[in-house]
């Protein structure tokens, strides 16, 4: 399997957070271009707009298109944007990426429609109607179990690599190599999710990592990337964001780091408490992300 980029997107792609204000209630537009720079300063190639380290089935349609106009306007020339159009019904999803078509993104992904169980007919008639409202764009599929329900059935994933002229790619985020091995096919780009998974997956064709890590750690994932890094760390770090809300703890580091001033996130998923933002900054601290003179504090 070769490892040169069919689409847009190679190496490194951020799965950025959104970032939001006032309790989480409303987008803050104008952290985008400090988060841009933090990303285009690390050596990330992209972002991935409103996926799941992004909140983006917690927005309203409206809220989505107004995220991928501001990282656009802010990347546009310096890190590959594609937009998230996977939604919980068909019409969302066309919506959304008909309207990344139209600002002209450098890509569209789609996660399958989360809460119900799909046959193939039906899995295959939803990413028709999203490659084709794309089209011409490159269009990725996004596979994610945990957060679906259901594993994407590699026959759809093949049938749909025959079938749509602008499928370049696919980010699997299943967290062994047994899940990700029906997916590296080689006509299409494979990114994993799971940054420990990165150099056995390049090793085996992978053409890179659409990390939700990288969202507030890029310099730790691209060193994993270069090899510069075990992937045991990878681990090591999930291990210990995990230990806190996962959107609330990125957004606590970004925070630390001088790049966003506010680490709100919307409901149902919470912040931290007092308690836990004591002990993620001590784990930040531990890690090597320590404050920056002029970073705001989480509140």
């Amino acid at each position: 399997m070769s490892t040169q980029s069919r689409g847009p997107l190679s190496g490194v792609v951020a799965a950025t957070i959104t970032p939001l204000r006032d309790g989480g209630r409303q987008l803050d537009t104008g952290a985008v271009p400090r988060l841009v720079d933090f990303y285009a300063a690390a050596g990330i190639s992209g972002v991935l707009v409103a996926g799941t380290t992004g909140e983006g089935l917690l927005l309203s349609t409206t809220e989505r298109m107004a995220l991928a106009e501001s990282f656009l306007q802010a990347a546009r020339g310096r890190l590959a944007v594609a937009v998230h159009a996977g939604a919980q019904t068909t019409a969302e999803a066309v919506s959304l990426a008909a309207h990344a078509r139209d600002l002209g993104v450098d890509a569209v992904a789609a996660i399958g429609p989360p809460y119900y169980r799909y046959d193939d007919d039906e899995l295959l008639a939803h990413f028709h109607a999203i490659a084709s409202a794309s089209a011409p764009l490159p269009f990725y599929l996004y596979e994610f179990r945990d957060r679906t329900g259901y594993a994407l059935p590699d026959n759809v994933v093949r049938t749909l690599a025959a079938r749509e002229p602008n499928l370049v790619g696919i980010k699997v985020s299943d967290r062994s190599l047994g899940e990700l091995r029906p997916y590296l096919l080689p006509e299409l780009d494979v990114f994993v999710g799971s940054e420990a998974l990165i150099p056995d997956a390049l090793a085996m064709g992978a053409a890179g990592a659409v990390s939700g890590l990288a969202a507030a750690m890029p310099h730790a994932v691209i060193r994993i990337f270069d090899g510069k890094e075990p992937a045991d760390h990878a681990t090591f770090l999930r291990d210990g964001l995990a230990a806190y809300p996962l959107q609330a703890a990125l957004k606590t580091a970004l925070i630390v780091q001088g790049v966003l001033d506010d680490a709100s996130v919307r409901a149902p998923l919470r912040g931290l408490t007092p308690a836990e933002r004591t002990g993620c900054l001590a784990w930040l601290a531990e890690v090597g992300i320590a404050a920056q003179p002029a970073a705001a504090q989480p509140d």
